[in-house]
């Protein structure tokens, strides 16, 4: 049975007179049709422009099609795709240096990294690093409730939102999930079969909800004095996103392993985990890969975003443009809070509020920005963002919200 288009399925525009829809339906009709960017601006395939403060769910921190990047990609295309693990290749090595040295700078310990292909996958590779690092009978990863870490089978036990494990039951075991923010309740789970604690610094598909640095710092304790592995997921908080480089930043931290995607490639598909020398040193060869771990053109794309941000100071930019809309914005009287960091911000609207239908009265007057639940909307604007778009995207938010 075909799947059909949804009416205002804009994907209708390429496919006229046909009721078939070639994408398998795990994302539902499609609101819009996107075909064109720069820097914070969308155009649509009817011409319509737009201002893009979700940034493909903060991926595009550098906005769309900046010329570095876009630079670093057609030089590399020009050069060198890929080869086979068997080999090494120059860019992939520059650029795995260079995240080692952020995190080092950031407050952390020296480390290496496995390149793959998204967030999802990085937190494989970290719960499979996890099971290693423990052994047999030591194999389970606590989360927390309300978490997201991936859609793969493995990442998805270990998110905290038991909904979406229902249509895939039983679900692998080794995953135990608390309250995110709770001490006390972590304190409980970690039995002697617990081999990694795997937390968000800002909870960002569960409300963009950030986690107090009190609290991560009391969970990093636990972790060492039991010599459990202290795991963040940096997915979307990492690359400047909070007003940092690293969410882990914030509350001075030391984590054991971390796990990076979106904002490193610019929209480019590419992931990462680091982990300290001495907790990667238990991966051998044969235990983890992927065919296109460290590609010369993704792991291109990600030395110039690295490149890039070092020179625009995007953390310091995220933290300042961060405060100019948390200022404009927590006034508005049907705004209850803004929560987040940096560029990273969820507008609370309180119980009863319908943020998806305030969401889709933005999108038609050109602003893109998200609903994370019920209540809160999700704002995520390229680091980029100047003052007039941001004032643009102020006047749309008060009188949708008005």
């Amino acid at each position: 049975m075909s799947h059909q288009f949804g009416e205002t399925s804009a994907a209708t525009a390429l496919l006229k007179g046909q009721d078939y829809c070639p994408f398998i339906p795990v994302f539902g009709p499609p609101a819009v049709m996107f075909e064109r960017g720069l820097g914070t601006q969308l155009w649509d395939t009817e011409g319509k422009r737009y201002l893009d403060f979700l940034c493909g769910i903060a991926v595009t921190s550098l906005g769309h099609c900046h010329p570095v990047v876009t630079a670093a990609i057609s030089e590399q295309a020009n050069i060198l795709l890929h080869v086979s693990n068997f080999f090494a290749n120059p860019v992939a090595t520059q650029t795995a240096v260079m995240i080692n040295d952020l995190v080092v700078e950031a407050g952390g310990t020296q480390g290496q990294v496995f390149f793959c292909n998204s967030g999802a996958e990085a937190n494989e590779a970290a719960l499979k690093l996890a099971r290693k690092f423990g052994g047999r009978g030591r194999h389970v990863v606590v989360s927390a409730l309300g978490s997201f870490h991936g859609r793969t089978l493995a990442a998805l036990a270990a998110t905290g939102q038991p909904s979406k494990h229902e249509p895939f039951q039983p679900m692998p075991d080794g995953f135990r999930h608390v309250e995110y923010g709770d001490i006390s309740a972590l304190q409980a789970a970690l039995d002697p079969t617990v081999a990694a604690v795997l937390l968000e610094t800002v909870q960002g598909e569960g409300g963009v909800i950030p986690a107090s640095h009190e609290y991560m710092r009391a969970v990093q304790s636990l972790c060492r004095d039991r010599g459990i592995l202290f795991m963040l997921d940096e997915v979307q908080t990492g690359f400047a996103r909070t007003g940092k480089w690293f969410g882990f930043q914030h509350a001075g931290l030391d984590p054991d392993v971390l796990t990076f995607a979106k904002a490193m490639g610019n929209g480019m598909p590419v992931g990462a985990l680091w982990a300290k020398k001495e907790v990667a040193a238990v991966f051998s060869p044969g235990d983890h890969g992927s065919t296109y771990s460290g590609t010369a053109l993704a792991t291109a794309a990600v030395r110039a975003v690295i490149t890039e941000m070092k020179r625009i100071d995007a953390p310091a930019l995220a933290q300042s443009n961060g405060q100019y809309l948390r200022d404009a914005l927590s006034v508005l009287p049907a705004v209850q809070s803004v929560r987040g960091q940096g560029l990273l911000l969820g507008l609370e609207l309180g119980q009863g509020a319908d943020a998806k239908s305030f969401v889709n009265a933005m999108l038609q007057r050109g602003l893109v920005v998200n609903a994370v639940n019920a209540t809160t909307i999700r704002l995520a604007p390229p680091i980029t963002v100047t003052k007039s778009e941001m004032d643009e995207a102020i006047t749309i938010i008060t009188e949708v919200l008005s």
